[in-house]
């Protein structure tokens, strides 16, 4: 069954004309949210007399029984069903007749599409930022449960400073936190109902847009009747919060690679979170991490290859637009994966406290120290760094331990060797935001906060 047959003759469609175009392979996700977009629809028909209310009560009748039907998986689809909206729409005059056929008035696939979209995004976006909350509450726990331990921190991936582990941690969950802002700020644009706009020009039927987005739930109806069927900046949008969300992922997978080799050595997956080798035997593999890691890709490419569709499209309707779909719906499922995997692997991986501890104790990674030491003396900081740098340098150079350098040089000596002992480093950051205990004991307690206000925010959604 196609909606379009009766400008054509007797002549078929082409076989391959309908393969190519085909979307119910995959826009059969959409078909809860197409049956509440008709439900809204057959509602303002009825408003509008088009549907008496006998025969809105039929269309009605029909469609929440559609709906059982496809929660229950009996509801069959037909080899000629082109999309999701033709398959409703076919077993809704299969069982309401007459007034199902009227169900169409004053609607197009283009206006019915981009609702279904919008009310997919919407919880699909929701239920994505609850995973990331999820996520979070993993590294919250983990950091609290860390205590005072630490490691080194990295730049350029050399070891540069001691920070805390709970520092470290709560550095992911921050970035989460501003997906989760954006993740909020996408869910809100995006909530504007495009039915009532037509093909593309809206309707001359009394038609109300204004119920149907409030029965839908919608924040707004569209304002531009050419915009509303065209835009696909939301998809765009949820795209690159996904994408987003896959890069800082990937760099927790990236960490996680690296710190559970024997190299690193600083973490331990459990055995339910990892896999082994076919060939050999003693492997245990961080797949999680590196899948994480790897998927970035594609949700990047997912965004860059849609951006490439929209980017040379007139206005209004094209069926270009049909690309929308697959990228996103394969977006959010990579997404919410990745989520539940690293969650579940990151609330059970061990953390080897001495053998960060150890790595972060090594004397050079004090430099900085003892560099702000000689300025706490009145020193200008760009000479205490020469300094500094060049007692390391000797140390290497030497192979003497920098520690006999400290001592005797005249402008450091034993007050300043006491900061090269083990611990004292990671303790001596004391600055808003910093790694050391007393800001991180703060920072544990705004993201705490952080968090409850976000799972409010999302739950009003």
């Amino acid at each position: 069954m196609t909606l379009w047959q009766g400008r054509f003759g007797g002549e078929k469609p082409a076989p391959e004309l309908l393969a190519f175009t085909v979307s119910l392979p995959f826009d059969r996700r959409l078909a809860i949210d197409d049956v509440t977009g008709s439900r809204a629809h057959a509602h303002g028909l009825e408003k509008a007399g088009v549907l008496t209310g006998e025969e809105a009560s039929i269309v009605v009748t029909a469609l929440d029984r559609i709906e059982e039907e496809l929660i229950d998986g009996t509801f069959a689809f037909q080899p000629d069903d082109e999309d999701i909206h033709t398959a409703v729409e076919r077993r809704v005059i299969e069982l309401a007749g007459t007034a199902g056929a009227k169900l169409h008035t004053g609607r197009s696939r283009n206006d019915q599409v981009a609702t279904d979209m919008r009310l997919y995004a919407k919880r699909a976006l929701t239920d994505v930022a609850a995973l990331v909350l999820g996520l979070q509450h993993v590294l919250l726990d983990r950091a609290r449960a860390a205590g005072e331990a630490y490691l080194p921190g990295y730049t350029h991936l050399q070891r540069a400073q001691p920070v805390l582990l709970a520092h470290h941690l709560l550095a992911h969950a921050w970035a989460l936190a501003r997906d989760i802002d954006r993740l909020v700020d996408a869910r809100r644009r995006l909530d504007v109902s495009p039915l009532g706009a037509g093909a593309l020009a809206g309707s001359s039927l009394p038609l109300d847009p204004d119920a149907v987005a409030a029965e839908l739930r919608f924040a707004a109806r569209f304002e531009n009747s050419l915009d509303a069927v065209a835009d696909r900046d939301f998809v765009a949008e949820a795209l690159f919060d996904l994408a987003l969300i896959g890069v800082h992922l990937s760099r927790i997978g990236e960490e996680v690679a690296l710190w559970a080799s024997e190299e690193f050595g600083f973490l331990h997956l459990a055995d339910a979170w990892a896999t082994g080798s076919s060939m050999l035997p003693q492997k245990k593999n961080p797949d999680i991490a590196e899948l994480a890691r790897g998927k970035a890709g594609r949700l990047i490419g997912h965004l860059t290859g849609f951006l490439a569709t929209l980017k040379g499209l007139p206005l209004s309707y094209n069926r270009d637009l049909q690309e929308d779909k697959e990228p996103l719906f394969d977006a959010v499922d990579q997404v919410k994966g990745a989520l539940l995997a690293l969650s579940g692997l990151l609330a059970t991986a061990q953390f080897d406290i001495a053998r960060m501890q150890a790595a972060a104790d090594v004397a050079h990674l004090a430099a900085t120290d003892l560099a702000e030491h000689l300025v706490s003396t009145g020193m200008p900081f760009r000479e205490a760094h020469s300094i500094v740098g060049a007692l390391v340098h000797d140390a290497l150079e030497r192979h003497v331990p920098l520690a006999e350098l400290v001592e005797a040089h005249p402008a450091l000596g034993a007050e300043a060797l006491a900061l090269l002992e083990p611990g004292v480093a990671a303790t001596r950051r004391t600055t808003p935001g910093g790694a050391g205990p007393g800001p991180v004991a703060e920072q544990l307690r705004h993201f705490a906060d952080r968090l409850a206000a976000d799972e409010r925010r999302l739950s009003r959604g």
